[in-house]
């Protein structure tokens, strides 16, 4: 069993890897692995199942079967044309695809994520989707390849969750966000009632749900990164005092964005 931070992360690498090469070989998506490792009984929690059939038409086959998040961003994203969207965790590219056919060609769609096996899957499907104004990148969250303030909206389909250093992913967040920029993130997200060892007992940290963060830490923590507005919304359960959740909140506009006065710091006497 996995324990340590770079143990875990490796067995999140290994779960996805295999889930991108069943779709490839056309034995499905889930391959036993990722968030929907725990059972069929999951089907309706996890996976394409959370898009519509439109959503679903406008997308290659295979990037609804890579499909292996708890919710739908792009549905509460409320994207506009020619924003800049980046996906943390983008897996086979459902979610970038999705944002790119949002924000028109006058837009970008960023997609990041650590597993070549992905990377390739996604980089195909969005070929296959006849989108242009998509890049992938490789990379982890919590070490996003992307300048400051260069993003509109920042959206994630149960992948946070899987990060053993989530403060390092929120304060990533909001440092590519522009001042005022807005988060869309779908994750499984504990009742506040759930202590880290009850979360545990209820399924696997590579099924989504040992590693997820309960509803005040999730709001802690986007507060000390530096956002406001912020909304943890739960929307369907997935296991006992757990739950598929938007979690919305737009980055700490700057005083010139807030259309205040700048204070200057005082210049001492003498001071060079």
């Amino acid at each position: 069993m996995a324990t340590t931070a770079d143990e875990l992360r490796e067995e999140v690498r290994r779960r996805y890897a295999e889930s991108a090469r069943a779709v490839v070989e056309g034995s499905g998506g889930c391959g036993g692995s990722a968030c929907c490792a725990d059972g069929e009984s999951d089907a309706a929690k996890f996976g394409e199942a959370l898009y519509d059939a439109e959503q679903r038409g406008e997308l290659p086959q295979a990037a609804t079967l890579a499909s292996l998040g708890c919710g739908n961003p792009t549905a509460v994203a409320d994207l506009h044309a020619g924003e800049t969207v980046l996906d943390l965790g983008s897996g086979g590219g459902i979610d970038v695809i999705l944002s790119a056919k949002r924000v028109g060609s006058a837009g970008i769609a960023y997609g990041v994520d650590m597993t070549d096996e992905m990377l390739a899957l996604a980089q195909k499907n969005a070929r296959e989707a006849g989108v242009a104004n998509v890049h992938f990148l490789k990379g982890v969250i919590e070490q996003i390849p992307l300048s400051a303030d260069s993003v509109d909206v920042v959206i994630s389909n149960c992948v946070i969750n899987l990060s053993t250093d989530k403060p390092a992913v929120l304060t990533e967040i909001a440092r590519v966000l522009r001042p005022g920029g807005r988060i869309g993130i779908s994750d499984v997200v504990a009742e506040d009632r759930l202590s880290t060892a009850e979360r545990a007992e209820r399924g696997s940290y590579v099924g989504c749900i040992a590693g997820a963060l309960s509803k005040g830490e999730y709001e802690a923590g986007l507060e000390a990164a530096g956002f406001e507005g912020i909304s943890v919304e739960f929307t369907h359960q997935v296991a006992d005092g757990m739950h598929g959740a938007i979690v919305k909140a737009v980055k700490t506009a700057t005083p010139e964005a807030k259309g205040l006065p700048v204070i200057q710091p005082a210049v001492r006497a003498g001071c060079c």
